[in-house]
């Protein structure tokens, strides 16, 4: 085997972790991947010989980069309207292979994505890289050019705002799948009473329809106002559409009216309630969801 091919089989090995650090960073497979891509070409770049931790080295490369992708995105979403949401990681019910399997190890929660999105471009790198990777802060202030002290403070703010937002332990699958079938069941009937029933009172309802002023739409907050939300629309509709799905590591649902999906619904869980849906329609985030 050449150094080459050394090399290239030790970044492949290093790949499943950087895709997982540039995804919680960004939200977006799409934009997780060009970042390992694009670490890809710096190591090819670079003296490779000189590199004495590669993975240490290739995590810092992409969180630099996922880094500089946020701070662009956050001029970018001055003017957005309506609300944004993740690029969710969907897995059919059915499919348990080694490849959906990978990539259902890549996922978070969409409720957890949706605040870290909220927090500041150096807030969510320090907090990402030390609480779910544990990287020292010594080597994360290096890599937001800071002091190791103003690093842990800024990962202790986004420690404050994230909490409260992690997967509910005792929601197991089987139960997670109950509610949203009892969910469907009442959008498919239009039944207000019932669907008031499976939601938290203070439920919240996104969609995000990529963006466009003339289509987007606040959240909706509490459960008789996300009930009459669902009754009143066209939820209908995607509920007669709709295929269970594992969205970001949740039951969730895949709406696939034809041959394409048109939206992907995301639930979070607390005991026996739903705490949050999200749908996603952006087309642009649906471009490798499964069907």
């Amino acid at each position: 085997m050449t150094e080459r091919d050394q090399l290239t089989e030790e970044f492949e090995r290093q790949r499943p972790r950087m895709r997982a650090v540039a995804y919680r960073m960004l939200g977006s497979r799409s934009e997780a991947e060009d970042a390992v891509q694009e670490a890809w070409l710096r190591l090819n770049r670079s003296d490779s010989a000189a590199i004495e931790n590669l993975g240490g080295w290739l995590t810092t490369v992409v969180a630099r980069v996922s880094l500089d992708m946020l701070r662009s995105r956050q001029s970018r979403r001055e003017n957005l309207v309506g609300s944004w949401l993740p690029e969710p990681i969907v897995t059919l019910v059915d499919e348990h292979t080694p490849e959906q399997e990978a990539i259902l190890a890549d996922s978070v929660g969409l409720a957890l994505l949706v605040v870290l999105d909220s927090l500041a471009p150096a807030e969510r790198v320090a907090f990402v890289l030390h609480d779910m990777f544990a990287m020292p802060f010594d080597d994360i202030a290096r890599i937001l050019d800071r002091t190791p002290a103003a690093t842990r403070q800024l990962a202790s703010r986004a420690r404050r705002q994230v909490r409260g937002v992690e997967p509910d332990p005792g929601t197991d699958p089987a139960t997670q799948r109950r509610l949203v079938n009892a969910f469907l069941a009442a959008a498919r009937d239009g039944d207000f009473a019932a669907l008031v029933a499976v939601l938290d009172p203070d439920v919240v309802f996104r969609v995000d329809r990529g963006g466009d002023p003339a289509r987007a739409l606040e959240p909706v907050v509490g459960s008789e106002q996300v009930a009459e939300n669902v009754v009143t629309n066209s939820y209908r509709v995607f509920a007669d559409a709709a295929r269970p799905a594992i969205v970001n590591g949740t039951a969730g649902l895949l709406i696939v009216p034809r041959d394409r999906p048109i939206a992907v619904i995301g639930f979070a869980m607390r005991g026996d309630r739903i705490t949050e849906i999200d749908v996603i329609a952006d087309p642009a985030k649906l471009r490798g969801v499964p069907r």
